[in-house]
């Protein structure tokens, strides 16, 4: 009878042990909190952001705030201390790699819901934004819905992780507390990074063949819904005023869209959205595609679209200064002007890299 009762008592006290532990684990994980899935950075920490599909949401839910940087990869270069000090804001990023219209929509909504007065928002439009898909993506592409989904049940997949616990946490620790972690250089990605021609050149893979150009209306579909998702931000928000711009992506993407054939249908879209834009009194919309001694330099580049930060700072620059607006009565002749100035990249500026061999061609 004894021996019965110790065991007894033993696995009592193993249970309660192992529970001890777990609410333990799960204390440390809420205190620290390095998704900000439930409060902004608590003890000194700093916000710490470097894995924006398990951050950037947080933050916008519990962070204070009252402007927005939004878009893709392109816009994590940016210096968050910019915008504050151009535009007299606190801002934070919301952004996602593929920068469709209807995820970054998804973020904007979900920074309204936060009760910030959100008073400003810069929204980089992508090209490849205007004709993606409607509907969001964070799921289909396996991003971490128990951060997302306000569902408390499965946060047991945050709360005992061990990525969480054991590197997560210790980074958000070192970066805050030994490392000089400059909080406004959030998902920032640049440094180690060569922005070069030799970069551009090594990662553009030519097509071979000319491709007859397509349609200009072939996207019209998936154009149309990113425009009613984008104007009904505007629309639902006219106390926030909206900057949206079109970013300097290089010559080469310019080239690369007119050997697939998609260039007239990319201008296309581009006035379509623009115009409808221009009917709300909140927009303000910025023109860069056409600023020439970017986008013809090679040496400001990664890739064909991502350029350093001092080609951010330079947008910005001319935001803050109303530089490069577009208007009711200039956007179309902008526009006509960059398609012309995309036949002479195809017909002569890229001509010497031709004839040099420079590019990679896709088999």
């Amino acid at each position: 009878m004894k021996e019965k009762k110790d065991s007894s008592n033993f696995i009592k006290r193993f249970a309660i042990g192992v529970v001890s532990v777990l609410v333990l684990i799960a204390l440390v994980v809420i205190v620290f909190d390095p998704f900000f899935h439930y409060h902004k950075p608590w003890l000194g920490l700093k916000a710490v952001l470097n894995d924006k599909e398990y951050q950037c949401i947080g933050t916008l839910r519990h962070f204070d705030y009252d402007a927005l940087i939004v878009g893709s990869s392109v816009v994590e270069n940016n210096d968050n201390s910019w915008f504050d000090q151009a535009y007299n804001c606190k801002s934070i990023k919301a952004v996602r790699s593929y920068g469709a219209t209807a995820d970054l929509c998804y973020l904007i909504d979900e920074a309204y819901k936060s009760g910030n007065d959100i008073t400003k928002i810069f929204y980089n439009i992508d090209p490849s934004s205007l004709i993606a898909d409607t509907e969001p993506t964070y799921e289909s592409t396996g991003c971490p819905m128990y951060l997302y989904d306000n569902n408390p049940f499965n946060d047991i997949q945050y709360l005992f992780n061990k990525g969480v616990i054991l590197e997560k946490i210790p980074y958000m620790i070192v970066n805050s507390y030994i490392a000089d972690y400059d909080e406004n250089l959030s998902y920032n990605w640049a440094k180690w990074k060569s922005f070069d021609s030799g970069s551009i050149l090594g990662l553009y893979f030519r097509q071979k063949e000319v491709k007859p150009m397509l349609d200009e209306k072939v996207y019209e579909e998936q154009l149309r819904g990113n425009i009613e998702l984008l104007t009904s931000e505007l629309k639902n928000h006219p106390d926030t005023d909206f900057y949206l711009y079109f970013p300097s992506y290089s010559m080469l993407w310019w080239d690369g869209v007119y050997r697939s054939g998609e260039r007239d249908a990319f201008i296309y879209a581009e006035k379509e959205m623009i115009k409808e834009l221009l009917k709300y009194e909140n927009a303000k919309v910025y023109f860069f595609q056409n600023d020439s001694e970017v986008i013809t330099n090679l040496e400001n580049y990664l890739d064909t679209i991502h350029f350093s930060p001092e080609i951010n700072k330079r947008m910005l620059d001319k935001m803050a200064a109303d530089e490069d607006r577009l208007t009711i009565d200039n956007y179309e002749d902008k526009l006509d002007e960059m398609k012309e100035f995309s036949d002479k990249i195809v017909n002569e500026l890229v001509i010497p890299y031709e004839e040099q061999e420079k590019f990679n061609y896709e088999q």
